[in-house]
């Protein structure tokens, strides 16, 4: 079962350090393939308690329309925290310590709105050319001080890719710091519900697949007001 063809939280044996081919807890390929494999670093580890608490929402496609800021999300552009910023301070938006943090970039309206021969050729360019975040040292800094608990969004690999700096997020989150990502979340009735009631925050139960050895799994995620 693929559990990486839609929404999902990348799982601590996702990836790996590229160059020291580490993750998450020094462990390696080995520990994970073979005779003496184990199923450490598993997805299951996430299921035992859930990825449970405040969640927040930074609708930063919503901050860039209204301030002649739109762009194409096949372009590869790379999101500064600097919008980030200010779309949080926009929404009025402040953060907690253990928050869990997610980011419309506009990904699923954009894909929705393709013809099936559109899609098509989005999937083709290889490696493919993604819109998210901005890989390096100042959204991590930034992720690390404000403590959140996971970071995601509706985008495919939540950070710009292919990366423009090494090390990449996904290097610095999971296999760093044990910080699950989520991509391809469905966010859009969401948003429509925080523009409607001007409130950002919300209670998240997220419950993956108690999958022993998962790299992946689909969220099963709800939101609560």
């Amino acid at each position: 079962m693929n559990t990486q063809s839609s929404s999902q939280w990348d799982g601590l044996r996702h990836f790996a350090y590229q160059k020291e081919k580490l993750f998450y807890g020094g462990r390696s390929m080995e520990d994970f393939h073979g005779p003496d494999a184990t199923k450490v670093n598993g997805i299951q580890a996430m299921a035992h308690r859930g990825i449970i608490g405040r969640g927040v929402l930074i609708d930063h496609v919503s901050y860039c329309l209204k301030h002649d800021k739109f762009f194409s999300f096949q372009s590869g552009r790379s999101i500064p925290l600097s919008e980030l910023q200010a779309t949080a301070t926009f929404q009025n938006l402040s953060f907690r310590p253990g928050d869990i943090l997610f980011i419309r970039s506009g990904f699923t309206a954009m894909y929705n709105a393709l013809s099936p021969e559109e899609r098509v050729q989005l999937a083709q360019p290889n490696p493919p050319t993604y819109s998210g975040v901005e890989t390096g040292e100042d959204f991590a800094r930034w992720v690390w001080e404000a403590q959140f608990a996971a970071v995601a969004g509706d985008a495919p690999s939540f950070e710009a890719w292919p990366p423009t700096t090494s090390p990449s997020l996904h290097e610095i989150l999971l296999s760093g710091w044990g910080c699950p990502i989520g991509e391809l979340f469905d966010l859009e009735a969401l948003a429509a519900h925080c523009q409607a009631t001007r409130r950002w925050s919300f209670f998240l139960t997220s419950v993956p697949l108690k999958n022993p050895g998962g790299a992946a799994s689909p969220p099963n995620a709800i939101a609560i007001f």
